[in-house]
């Protein structure tokens, strides 16, 4: 997954955005540094489409980073509460802010505040980049942290000083440039004055300048280390950092779907979908016809044999109902008829030569009911085989009384 990283100078939603100078590094899949460089952020809207993240680095003047003691609260309650504890620390209404807590570490929590309206200004510019997920985090924070050392950083233009006093804690500062003095000597003098003590590790852009302003400024002992700036320790600050104020946005670009990719995948299932779907529909209505049409063939076949009958609710049935009475009028039997079932029945013993092993005979619902004396052995499977090869069928019916009774009936 392509990662692009991108420090923010200081911005206001009043800016023009496409005129940001800003640094950036592209990170490929592999974690190799692919691109880096300096480009005004209109010049990068190819890369901000083709890249899978963006991470932006927020200038350390847009965003306040404090540590402050907390209450143990779940995370619904801390969110309803952090308003309320930064109150008196903030110039602006908490309710225009977004604000986001860290880890609770010794009873203290790392709490980044951002104004809402410029958050939703970051998010809606690069959205209109092609961005896909974008995080925005605390500069302050992505800087490397030692033990007992300040880490400071400076930007190109020696306008802006990170500062990382703490694992947790971080502060930026934003100093005028005196065209009567070189700006390496105003940078070193504001970083003095804001660490007057502690060890510092700095980040420059240009190391041979800042090491004489160091110089120049005398009585530091060696307390300033100076080192070349590069991408290397910010992405790996910006990677275990855990405070992403986008994340917190209730905006559509906080949590974007890439629908892009599997544009032509859905449009052919949803083709497939249609597809099925509409030949469901045909075959459904052709079966439709062709039953309607097969009805209307019974019943006119049925009318042309029977004139007289009026109501035709079943024409197959009628039918079948017609031709048995026909055939009962006419002398002759029906497969289901009691005579003819008995027939059977009585050929299917005779050709067994079991003795008298009948009880009772009973006829109802076309089938005839063999009840079977209960002394006697029943060879129930010898006569279903003589009467199926009469096209008859023997069941088991169920037991009365403990005796075994037979279902015959007719398979026509």
């Amino acid at each position: 997954m392509s990662i692009l990283y991108i420090r923010l100078p200081f911005v206001s939603v009043t800016d023009s955005a496409l005129h940001w100078l800003c640094p950036y590094a592209l990170v490929s899949a592999r974690n190799r540094i692919e691109r880096e460089g300096i480009e005004l952020l209109s010049n990068l809207s190819e890369i901000i489409n083709k890249a899978q993240r963006i991470v932006l680095l927020l200038n350390s003047s847009n965003v306040t980073v404090r540590r402050l003691q907390t209450p143990p609260l779940s995370t619904a309650n801390l969110k309803a509460a952090l308003p309320g504890l930064v109150e008196d620390q903030l110039l602006c209404d908490p309710s225009e802010c977004v604000i986001v807590a860290g880890d609770l570490l010794d009873g203290f929590r790392t709490i980044a505040v951002m104004q809402r309206a410029l958050l939703d200004f970051l998010a809606s510019t690069f959205a209109s980049f092609g961005a896909k997920r974008i995080s925005a985090l605390p500069t302050q924070l992505c800087l490397p942290w030692q033990a007992g050392h300040v880490t400071a950083a400076i930007s190109e233009t020696a306008v802006d000083i990170v500062l990382r006093l703490s694992e947790q804690d971080g502060v930026g500062l934003a100093i005028s440039i005196d065209q009567d003095e070189p700006a390496e000597t105003m940078a070193i003098q504001a970083l003095c004055a804001m660490v007057p003590e502690a060890p510092i590790t700095l980040y420059a852009p240009q190391v041979q300048a800042y090491q004489q302003a160091i110089e120049d400024a005398g009585a530091l002992h060696g307390r300033i280390q100076v080192f070349a700036d590069n991408w290397l320790h910010w992405i790996n600050g910006a990677n275990i950092t855990k405070i992403d104020l986008m994340a917190e946005l209730d905006t559509e670009s906080a949590s974007r779907l890439d629908l892009r990719p599997w544009r032509w995948p859905l449009a052919l299932a949803t083709a497939v979908l249609l597809i099925n779907a509409a030949s469901l529909n045909i075959d459904w209505w052709r079966l439709r016809s062709q039953t309607s049409a097969l009805r209307t063939s019974m019943t006119q076949i049925y009318k042309s044999a029977y004139p007289k009958e009026s109501v035709i609710l079943d024409p197959l049935a009628q039918m079948k109902q017609k031709i048995s009475i026909a055939r009962h009028i006419s002398g002759n039997a029906t497969p289901d008829d009691l005579t003819y079932i008995a027939a059977a029945a009585g050929k299917a013993l005779t050709g067994l030569a079991t003795g008298n092993i009948v009880a009772e005979l009973e006829y109802r619902d076309h089938a005839l009911f063999v009840k079977l004396k209960p002394s006697m052995d029943a060879p129930t499977q010898q006569m279903k085989e003589a009467l199926a090869r009469q096209d008859f069928t023997l069941d088991l019916a169920p037991e009365q009384s403990g005796a075994l009774t037979w279902k015959i009936r007719s398979m026509k």
